[in-house]
């Protein structure tokens, strides 16, 4: 249903009389037509901001009240102005992101690393509100002189102190605190900004049993909160007036998704295109074409390949734009097709609708445009369609990207023309002055699929010679080739001069075990089998696994293949089905049933891996009737220390996760829920709350230190060594006793709520040579401190 209602709230500003008991701000606005989607919304919810409403009895109050309505914005840094930032030079990622409106609306640049952005938006949004109150009772009109001196007294000494104190400090006023108190001062700490003060404020009453919702309150708050960028204390009063059946205000939603697209933690671009679709489907308003240009510019800026859910999102602000009236920038159309040209499953018929779309709104294709529509057609193997894109970009006068020749040889090798496909690789030399790495993957993965032996071979002897890195790739491919002929001296060979060169990797140290296996080198085998097992940076896998199990079943060394099985029932990998025959049959011989333990435990090794990560800020999460827990596993995506830690901990806790096909680690996985993790729940996290154990100084073990230090640690630009924790400070003291028994002085420094510990110096060389032993080879380089450096390399 489509409701258009304009309203205008006509009366002047207006007050009360000196003897009045309320002096009442209004503000002349006018509301545009507004969208419902959903029948069963309050038609009467429409846009709005706090606007707060003093309780008075004299002039002057309300004058010095209406100065504070005034002022309420906070300050911000200046804005970037439109002029300075059209004259950037920007990539295809931040071109897209532009915004460029019609020369009847103000042209509005954004950047996520500003918060002028964030001010701006709520400005423009404010001229669609409405009026919302919060009621405050001034100090003066309080009949009791007590609780005047009492309330001056908390609004006085309230922001002064840390979050505990003030808590403590609420606590002892119990008895005589009213909710019209407790808003009095939080109102208070937002005139002062002292956002997060009032934010603290505003959760203790609403533990208190004399709370009663506020809801212009609540809106006032939220608003303060993410123009700051507390994006957690926004959504948490956010959450607040969601449980409370209440739809936020416009401004709310607005200050949230910007508050969220200004962050670069993982996790809240997802957040932020949560709160944008909500704001649409839920609270049924109609944002700016600023904030949509805004999300529309992170989706196309984000890491990684866009996924399937990426290109949903960019559709569903696509379709908001357009039904709302609003302008469709090129930059729009053009991060579209980009985005579907991206995708395993190319739909061309929307690439070609989007690019007729284009031609109607007056734009021409850009560089960008046509290069993806050459990798859409690529994928498609449409060679007639490539070739005339080719000639269109060539058209355009603009140079050759280097991708464009990497798409053009992928189109020919899927029709299998690899001739041409080599002779466009060949070009490269002459339009871009040699070819890109891109470019050698690309033929180097052609050529290998027809298996051309001696010509692989000079083409990956070229690619060393050009000196340029990321050399895995085509070693995996030539390794593929080797297998798939039988050649196992020359894999053998390739295998070898890929670890001198390459990083380690899972993948090709399969393929040369399946080899091995499949040679009758089974001693040989295993040996690399456990040197995979015991290097956290390669581990092993299902496949791994089956492999050797096959030769070991195949050889009858059925000892062997007792507890490859063990281990796979261990990690919960699932045996092959011709295997599993063998295996039920062997084992049947032994009368053994072929099943999985009934019982679990966490070994010593995995004790000792939790305590460190604990320590860390590893999450547990407890039910209600705390008889179960699951570990919460977190890990950074741009970290490149927790990349290597991910896939570590995540073979080490194998059997303690729930079973997924998908072979992928997410940043983010969780333990199923079992009564094993209580030991950790009650001490490392009671009450739900982070807190540093009593007997912490007995269980620090060299292993669970080097945890500590690769999940949370650093390694600073002097070189010292630097371990974040959290909890209290009796329990901080108690670390610092424990390093200090181990003779390594350390530093303690607070920020937040979160203690730093830094070992310097000698110290830092002592800590690194206790655990040392337990860090995970790939990432010694990274941690290792200056001091032991300097020892490790006369040495």
């Amino acid at each position: 249903m489509i409701a258009n209602r304009a309203c205008d709230f006509s009366p002047p500003l207006s007050t009360a009389s000196p003897s009045g008991a309320f002096a009442t701000v209004t503000v002349t606005v006018t509301i545009p037509n507004f969208y419902f989607f959903s029948p069963s919304l309050n038609p009467n919810i429409i846009p709005h901001l706090p606007i707060i409403r003093h309780r008075s009895s004299s002039s002057r109050r309300l004058l010095r009240r209406l100065s504070f309505s005034r002022n309420e914005t906070q300050s911000f840094p200046q804005p970037f102005t439109a002029n300075s930032a059209s004259h950037r030079t920007r990539t295809f990622v931040e071109h897209v992101a532009g915004t460029k409106e019609s020369p009847n609306q103000t042209i509005e640049v954004y950047d996520f690393g500003d918060l002028e952005s964030a001010r701006n938006d709520v400005r423009n949004v404010a001229t669609r509100r409405v009026e919302t109150d919060v009621e405050v009772r001034e100090i003066e009109d309080l009949p009791e002189e007590w609780r005047r001196s009492k309330l001056a007294w908390l609004c006085k000494e309230v922001p002064s102190h840390k979050a505990v104190t003030l808590v403590r400090l609420l606590n002892a006023q119990k008895k005589w605190v009213r909710q019209e108190d407790a808003t009095y001062i939080c109102v208070h700490c937002t005139r002062i900004r002292e956002n997060e003060t009032g934010f603290r404020v505003y959760r203790w009453m609403t533990q208190q049993n004399w709370y009663r919702f506020d809801f212009g309150l609540a809106t006032k708050l939220a608003d303060f909160l993410g123009k700051e960028r507390k994006f957690t204390k926004c959504r948490e009063v956010f959450d607040d007036i969601m449980n409370q059946g209440r739809v936020p205000s416009e401004s709310t939603f607005h200050i949230l998704v910007v508050a969220y697209l200004s962050s670069s933690e993982e996790g809240c671009f997802q957040e932020a295109c949560s709160v944008y679709n909500r704001m649409i489907q839920l609270g049924g308003y109609r944002p700016r074409l600023s904030l949509h240009n805004s999300l529309f510019r992170a989706l196309v800026s984000k890491q990684g390949g866009p996924s399937s859910d990426d290109v949903r999102q960019a559709e569903f602000i696509f379709h908001n734009v357009v039904t709302t009236g609003l302008e469709v920038q090129k930059d729009i159309y053009s991060g579209l097709i980009w985005l579907h040209s991206c995708q395993d499953e190319v739909d061309i018929e929307r690439i070609n609708y989007l690019r007729e779309e284009m031609r109607k709104a007056g734009f021409e294709e850009s560089n960008e445009v046509v290069v993806s529509l050459l990798r859409a057609y690529a994928k498609e193997g449409e060679v007639e369609e490539v070739e005339r894109t080719w000639l269109e970009l060539l058209g355009l006068d603009c140079g050759i990207p280097s991708q464009a020749f990497v798409y053009k040889m992928e189109a020919y090798a899927k029709v299998g023309d690899f001739a041409r496909a080599l002779k466009i690789f060949r070009e490269m030399d002459k339009h871009l002055g040699g070819a890109t790495v891109s470019g050698y993957h690309k033929i180097i993965e052609v050529v290998c699929k027809i298996n051309q032996v001696e010509l692989a071979e000079s083409l990956l002897e070229e690619f060393l010679e050009t000196g340029k890195k990321q050399l895995l790739p085509s070693y995996i491919e030539i390794v593929e080739m080797y297998f798939d002929l039988g050649l196992h001296e020359k894999l053998e060979k390739a295998f070898v001069d890929c670890l001198e060169k390459c990083q380690p990797n899972q993948t090709i140290y399969n393929i040369y075990l399946e080899s091995l296996v499949n040679i009758g080198n089974l001693e040989k085998a295993g040996d690399v089998f456990d040197e995979m097992k015991n290097n956290g940076t390669i581990n092993v896998n299902a496949s791994s696994c089956n492999t050797v199990l096959k030769g070991y079943l195949d050889s009858g060394n059925h000892a062997k293949a007792k507890k490859i099985y063990e281990l796979m029932s261990l990690k919960k990998y699932e045996v092959e089905s011709q295997l599993m025959e063998k295996l039920d049959y062997i084992l049947s011989l032994v009368r053994k049933e072929v099943k999985k333990p009934l019982s679990m435990k966490l070994s010593k090794e995995q004790r000792e891996v939790l305590l460190g990560l604990l320590l860390g800020g590893l999450r547990v999460e407890s039910d209600k009737e705390r008889k179960s827990h699951k570990i919460m596993f977190e890990f950074r995506g741009k970290s490149q220390a927790h990349l290597i830690l991910r896939q570590h901990i995540h073979d080490q806790f194998r059997e303690w996760l729930p079973h997924s096909e998908d072979e992928d680690i997410p940043l983010e996985f969780s333990s199923i829920s079992h009564s094993c993790f209580g030991f950790y729940a009650d001490n490392f996290w009671p009450n739900g709350r982070p807190e540093i154990p009593k007997l912490i100084h007995r269980w620090l073990s060299p292993q669970s230190l080097a945890y500590w230090y690769m999940y949370s640690g650093y390694r600073t630009a002097s070189g010292d060594v630097i371990l974040r924790l959290k909890g209290s400070v009796e329990g901080i003291e108690k670390v610092v006793k424990a390093l200090r028994a181990k003779s390594m002085e350390c530093r303690v420094k607070k920020k937040g709520n979160v203690f730093w510990i830094g070992l310097q110096g000698t110290n830092s060389g002592l800590f690194w040579k206790l655990i040392e032993p337990h860090v995970l080879e790939d990432m010694k380089d990274h941690l290792r401190p200056a001091y032991e450096a300097v020892d490790h390399d006369r040495d």
